[in-house]
């Protein structure tokens, strides 16, 4: 263990080794990585444990600066670990570089078929009486992190003192289709609002597609498309993400002598909003995370999209209506533009077409669930559909919601302790 200060914290590093496959103890390990944090007035402190599940599948736990954010709130009464789950971060990592050492397509998508939110609990398992003593802990759950905060409570729920949940009650039986069926209407919303904003960007939208698709534009390896350029959408939705969509629109073109041609500011803001070079878990996992029982999700988005003919470039193009930006989607032409995808592509057609996933909630445990729960439901988040999330809220016992239209899906961040201090006092029957 290594330990450093910021202002107002003591962060210390920890690895623990866990099995890649826990029905085999014994078999293959890996390592996880989780960051402890406290306030050093409290280094000596017996506190009671929170760990933090963030967002994504795919990213590790967010590198603070200090005690910002909600990091703060929860140093007040809590010893912190930000875990980076398995796969994520300073964990064992699972990238175009790594993965080939598993062997080939078929060995490498079964390797990535434990990297879900029930392998990601059974660690949490793992690593808590290491930490606790075996005294239950919290925990927080952002988005992703809150779909593992579910099955916790489904799978585990002894290992809970109460569980925390922003932006992230997932559906309990849609499939994937389902989902996106739901989320491209949001999703219209979203870029309706954002043009409503700023009515200058529905032309400048249009010149963007229009000239992607007719030039092959190349930025380090990364090939930017019109599907690229629409998934920008995923901008919108942030509290802030319609604004910096803006800015970035603005910067688009420059005159040159051979015309106007896109920027390279623009190129490379466009390339690395679209790599996923720092965590292709996100792209390989984003569908899988749904896939219940032996009905495969099969590039659902790619397939759902296709009920919304409104979202094609070329068809927006051809009239004289707005371009329609996408946005928390994966399809399969993400694994031919981008470079740190590419060697993946044939991994995430098994991962797509797999019919043997676990179920992941157990509807009566959580019917009787007795662990005190409170969940932030952002009003019209645009990545995780408020109506499944508050059908969630009611099939779980003892569930408190907080719905708010103050926040977009980033609440935890951008709210920082108000929205952690909410979550506390509903769990704790204080509002």
């Amino acid at each position: 263990m290594s330990s450093f200060r910021h202002p107002g914290v003591v962060f210390t590093d920890r690895t623990f080794t866990v099995p890649l496959d826990h029905a085999d103890p014994t078999g293959e390990r890996i390592e996880v990585f989780g960051r402890e944090a406290v306030a050093p007035s409290k280094v000596d402190e017996d506190l009671p444990w929170l760990v933090y599940l963030e967002g994504g599948p795919g990213f590790g736990a967010r590198r603070f600066v200090g005690s910002e954010a909600w990091l703060g709130r929860a140093l007040e009464e809590f010893r912190v670990l930000l875990l980076d789950q398995r796969g994520t971060g300073l964990s064992t990592p699972a990238n175009r570089q790594t993965l080939p050492t598993r062997g080939g397509p078929a060995e490498q998508a079964a390797y990535l078929s434990h990297f879900r939110s029930d392998s990601i609990v059974r660690d949490c398992e793992l690593i808590r009486p290491r930490l606790t003593g075996g005294r239950p802990w919290t925990v927080l759950g952002q988005s992703f992190g809150g779909f593992c905060a579910v099955h916790y409570l489904s799978a585990a729920p002894e290992g809970l003192a109460a569980v925390l949940i922003t932006g992230g009650l997932p559906s309990l039986d849609a499939h994937a289709d389902e989902v996106y069926r739901a989320a491209y209407p949001r999703i219209e919303r979203k870029v309706a609002a954002h043009y409503a904003r700023y009515p200058q960007d529905v032309a400048r939208a249009r010149e963007i597609a229009a000239y992607l698709t007719a030039h092959r534009v190349e930025s380090a390896g990364h090939l930017l498309t019109p599907e690229g350029f629409q998934s920008l959408g995923i901008m919108l939705g942030g509290g802030q993400g319609s604004h910096q969509l803006h800015y970035l629109l603005e910067n688009a073109f420059v005159t040159t002598p051979d015309g106007p041609a896109l920027s390279d500011a623009f190129q490379e803001a466009m390339r690395t909003a679209n790599s996923f070079a720092a965590h292709p878990l996100y792209a390989l996992l984003h569908e899988p995370i749904y896939g219940q029982g032996e009905r495969p999700t099969a590039w659902s988005a790619e397939r759902v999209r296709a009920e919304f003919p409104q979202f094609d470039a070329a068809t927006a193009l051809a009239g004289d209506g707005p371009l329609l930006f996408t946005g928390e989607s994966i399809h399969p032409w993400h694994f031919g533009t981008d470079p740190a995808l590419r060697p993946l592509r044939e991994t995430a057609e098994l991962l797509a077409a797999r019919t043997d996933w676990p179920e992941l909630y157990d509807t009566e445990r959580l019917a009787a669930n007795e662990v005190p729960v409170a969940a932030a439901v952002y009003h019209d988040d645009m990545y995780v559909d408020t109506g499944h999330a508050l059908t969630t809220a009611a099939a779980i016992r003892g569930l408190r919601t907080w719905v708010t239209d103050e926040f977009e899906h980033d609440g935890l961040r951008a709210g920082g302790p108000r929205v952690l201090d909410r979550l506390l006092a509903l769990v704790r029957d204080e509002v």
